[in-house]
């Protein structure tokens, strides 16, 4: 019973704090009003996360305040909202899936394209004929394409936006290709964007092998990341196992441990991510040409 009375207070603290969070949420912020009636710092911060950023910093505070209460960490009260926007970071599967199956639908559109061109109708034609059945993975960048065009973009201006769009080496090899087909209006587009499909389907199947080897070490870092994570849970509920971190000297260390274990995970994280292969078409690549 002593413990169930500090948890429901800490409960209903932080409750309160939603209310808090909820009221500011609603109320404008007026650019014209005097600084002394504008928001603070951190709470203009906090309006700009998002729902699910600003749900997990509440959920991480309620679970540092019941572990304050019980435990008399004082450190568990900033250990919590970090942890509950850092936990989901460690544990994504990163979004190396993500870009494969980007290419694999560019793969498929560039086909449909050069389908489309062996008709005999023009690019920015074919381009427009494309979008009812592009894919969803790429649907957004094929339909700013598009409106470009319909709003009287520049055919090469348009592609390399598209390139940009995109963001990625492979998507700037489509790019140059319909770029040159652009410029020379030639008979053998269809063929020179077959041979543009094959080299994309190469490359995403280097990329998924590339992606099957990573995962090891992702899913590695995953679990011990759960595991830990248990544990110190269960460890902060033993009463005299974690006694000594109590006194300012263990809050510190703790602290210490916790930031060391941390950084570590990130980095064993980070090594599983690699570098994307460098792009030859944008403002990024011109400036690193330039250099």
């Amino acid at each position: 019973m002593t413990v169930i009375f500090p948890a429901l207070g800490g409960a209903l603290f932080v409750a309160g704090l939603i209310g808090v969070v909820v009221g500011l949420r609603k109320t404008p912020v007026d650019a014209a009003a005097p600084p002394r009636r504008r928001r603070s710092r951190a709470a203009t911060r906090l309006m700009r996360m998002d729902r699910r950023t600003r749900l997990l910093v509440l959920v991480g505070l309620a679970a540092g305040v019941v572990v304050y209460l019980i435990t008399g960490w004082l450190v568990a009260l900033v250990i919590g909202p970090v942890a509950g926007i850092g936990l989901p970071i460690l544990l994504a599967s990163g979004d190396g899936g993500s870009t494969v199956k980007k290419l694999e639908a560019l793969e498929e559109w560039v086909r449909s394209l050069a389908g489309v061109l062996t008709v005999g109708v023009g690019l920015e034609e074919a381009l427009r004929m494309t979008l009812r059945s592009v894919p969803d993975a790429i649907r957004p960048e094929v339909t700013t394409l598009v409106a470009r065009l319909r709003a009287r973009w520049g055919t090469e201006a348009a592609l390399r936006a598209f390139a940009d769009d995109l963001d990625d080496a492979t998507g700037d090899v489509v790019s140059a290709s319909l770029i040159l087909g652009a410029r020379r209006r030639g008979a053998g587009l269809a063929s020179v964007l077959e041979s543009t499909a094959q080299s994309v389907a190469d490359d995403v199947r280097a990329r998924r092998e590339i992606e099957a080897e990573r995962a090891g070490p992702r899913s590695t870092a995953r679990w011990v990341t759960i595991i830990t994570a248990c544990v110190l849970g269960v460890l902060a509920f033993t009463g005299d196992y974690i006694e000594p971190y109590s006194t300012p000297i263990g809050q510190l260390l703790i602290t210490l441990f916790l930031a060391a274990y941390v950084g570590l995970l990130v980095l064993m994280r980070n090594m599983s991510k690699g570098s994307p292969l460098p792009r030859f078409m944008g403002a990024d690549a011109r400036d690193g040409a330039g250099s």
